[in-house]
C-alpha cells in the first residue's frame, strides 16, 4: 500500500488569531502567555514590585517556589527578554515579581504603566527546596532576595523546624516583612547587615557566629558576584559544596581570557569569542535561540563538539567533547566547535 503525502493548508495561523484577538483585548491570545501590569510597588529608591494578570494560557499551578519567568518588553523595536524570580503567586493567579532598576530591560519595565500589557513565560528554573531538609540557611544579596524570600514563605508553610536567613543590601527592600516574619515565626531567624551603614564581608566566622550549625544545613543562596563568590569558596574548602544550591543574576567574564575561535558546525560560521559564547555570536552577527541569558531557561542548550568551555556561574572548565552547554553562560578557553 503506497502512502501518497499530501499538503495540508494550516487554515487557521496563530500570528493571525492573536493579531485580530489583540485588537478585541491586548491580552488575548491563542497560545501565548500575555500579562496585564496591575499594580506597581516601590520597594526603594531602585527596587519595584510589580503585579501581572496573566491570561488563560500561563499556567499558576505548575509553580514552585524559586522559579522564575521570561518577561518581554519592546525598546525601540527589538524584543528583549529578561528573567524574574516569582515573589508569589496571589490567590487570584496573579504574578508578583520584583525588579531591580539595573538595566535597559528592567528601566523599561518598572516605567510602564498599569495596564500596559507584556509577554511572559511559564514558570522555570530548578532553584527550589528540596524535600529531605528540617532545617535551612538562606543567603541574600541586592535583587537575590526575590527568590531567596520565595523560598523563605514556602519553607514556613512546610513547617521547618529552623529558618535561618542572612541578609545583606543597601536598602531596605522585604527588611519590615522579614522583620515581621521573624516575629510571627518562632523558627526562623533573620541576620540583617545594611552594608552602607555596616560593612560585612561574608566569612566562616560570620556564619559559624551567625548559625552554629550552618554546615550540617541544606543552604540556598543568590546575590551578587562578591558575595557567591565568597560563598562557593567557603565551601569548597570545607567540603560541602553538595549542600549548597544557588541562583545567580548576574553573570561575570573572565575579562582576562585570551580571544578565542569558534565554530558553528552546521551554519558554517567562524568567529571570535571574548565574552560569553552567546553575545559573542551575536556581535558577530549570528542569531542562536536564547531566552533568559542567565543559564536558567535552556534555550540556548547546545552541544560543544570539541574545544574547552568555563561555565561563568561555577568556574568549572569542561574539556569533554560531544557535552551539552548553555551558550549564555560558557566562555570559550581554547578553539570551541558548536554543533548549531
Amino acid at each position: 500500500m503506497s502512502h501518497v503525502m499530501q499538503y495540508q493548508p494550516q487554515w487557521i495561523r496563530e500570528d493571525f488569531v492573536d493579531f485580530i484577538a489583540e485588537k478585541v483585548n491586548p491580552v488575548w491570545a491563542w497560545k501565548k502567555v500575555k500579562a496585564s501590569i496591575v499594580d506597581v510597588h516601590m520597594l526603594s529608591e531602585d527596587f519595584y514590585q510589580i503585579q501581572l494578570e496573566p491570561n488563560h494560557n500561563f499556567h499558576a499551578q505548575a509553580f514552585r517556589a524559586g522559579q522564575s519567568i521570561l518577561v518581554t518588553v519592546v525598546i525601540a523595536g527589538v524584543r528583549q527578554q529578561r528573567n524574574y524570580s516569582i515573589v508569589k503567586i496571589t490567590e487570584t493567579g496573579n504574578i508578583v515579581i520584583a525588579v531591580k532598576r539595573q538595566g535597559k530591560v528592567s528601566n523599561a519595565l518598572t516605567h510602564l504603566a498599569v495596564g500596559s500589557v507584556v509577554e511572559i513565560s511559564q514558570v522555570q528554573g530548578d532553584f527550589t527546596l528540596t524535600s529531605s531538609q528540617d532545617s535551612i540557611l538562606l543567603l541574600a544579596s541586592g535583587s537575590g532576595i526575590t527568590a531567596i524570600y520565595s523560598l523563605l514563605q514556602q519553607a514556613l508553610s512546610q513547617n521547618l523546624s529552623q529558618i535561618d536567613l542572612l541578609y545583606f543590601t543597601r536598602d531596605d527592600a522585604f527588611h519590615t516583612e522579614l522583620q515581621q516574619l521573624s516575629e510571627q515565626y518562632s523558627q526562623f531567624h533573620y541576620h540583617h547587615f545594611n552594608t552602607l551603614v555596616q560593612k560585612q564581608h561574608l566569612s566562616v566566622e560570620l556564619l559559624e557566629s551567625m548559625v552554629a550549625d550552618f554546615q550540617q544545613r541544606q543552604s540556598y543562596a543568590c546575590g551578587a558576584k562578591g558575595m557567591m563568590q565568597s560563598l562557593n569558596q567557603i565551601y569548597q574548602q570545607l567540603g560541602i559544596a553538595n549542600k549548597l544550591k544557588q541562583e545567580y543574576f548576574q553573570i561575570v567574564v573572565d575579562e582576562k581570557a585570551a580571544v578565542q575561535p569558534v565554530v558553528f558546525l552546521r551554519a558554517q560560521q567562524e568567529f571570535e569569542a571574548k565574552t560569553n559564547l552567546l553575545e559573542s555570536a551575536e556581535q558577530a552577527g549570528l542569531k542562536p535561540a536564547h531566552g533568559c541569558r542567565m543559564g536558567i531557561c535552556n534555550t540556548c542548550t547546545c552541544t560543544k563538539v570539541s574545544g574547552s568551555t568555563k561555565n561563568l556561574l561555577t568556574g568549572e572548565i569542561d574539556h569533554n567533547s560531544n557535552t551539552q552547554i548553555k551558550l549564555c553562560i560558557s566562555q570559550a578557553v581554547s578553539p570551541v566547535v558548536i554543533n548549531l
